[in-house]
């Protein structure tokens, strides 16, 4: 998992309350269980026209204009802008992946479901909880400007705003460690790497007979 430092992104907005899981990644696209692959068909009901289908190719496929992510102004951007309880629904982590491989590091919302918040950790997606009438505030400024950008300062936990103003945000100490170093649960697992060698080496001796065959 990559490190989490500091970014400055274009602003997607979302402007919908109670997205679920299943509008993040249809049902249909959930057989893999690879991590990649998925962002094509992000929001892919809302996204396009006709009905997508796994390991087809999407790209001659009609596009909704009005969606947020085919229109020009948006293309590009890693931070998604959106309402409360984003994330609802089931506890498909194939949700962070499509957002994570379309390209987003960070959601923005006053409130996630509980799974959905804990999977974007663990996948390296940063979520971030204002309260409501901030993110009203921000909604309209990226209504408002082409092309806004925001700052997030993961280490200082804050938000940079293009006039200067900054907004402090809360987050875990824990999930904030794991993403500053990059570290997911295999990462976190492989620190204990030398006490993992050395208790298996130890087995190998004391109970040689779990490594037979």
């Amino acid at each position: 998992m990559e490190k989490f430092l500091k970014m400055t992104a274009i602003v997607a907005p979302m402007d919908r309350a109670n997205v679920d899981t299943d509008a993040i990644i249809p049902k249909q696209f959930l057989k893999s269980i690879k991590r990649s692959g998925f962002g094509p068909n992000l929001f892919d009901e809302w996204r396009y026209e006709d009905v997508g289908e796994p390991d087809s190719d999407n790209s001659g496929r009609p596009l909704r204009k009005e969606f947020v992510l085919n229109q020009p102004r948006y293309q590009g951007s890693k931070i998604l802008l959106a309402r409360e309880n984003f994330g609802c629904g089931s506890s498909r982590e194939h949700a962070p992946w499509a957002l994570k491989d379309y390209g987003f590091d960070v959601v923005i919302a006053p409130s996630f479901a509980d799974i959905f918040f804990n999977n974007c950790f663990k996948n390296g997606i940063l979520p971030i909880v204002l309260d409501e009438t901030v993110v009203d505030g921000l909604f309209n400024e990226v209504h408002a400007n082409e092309g806004y950008q925001l700052t997030i300062d993961l280490e200082n936990q804050q938000i940079d705003k293009p006039n200067g103003e900054s907004i402090a945000f809360e987050v875990d100490s824990f999930r904030r460690h794991c993403l500053l170093n990059g570290l997911d649960d295999i990462g976190l697992t492989l620190q204990h790497e030398a006490d993992i060698k050395a208790y298996e080496e130890k087995t190998k001796k004391t109970a040689p007979w779990l490594f037979a065959g």
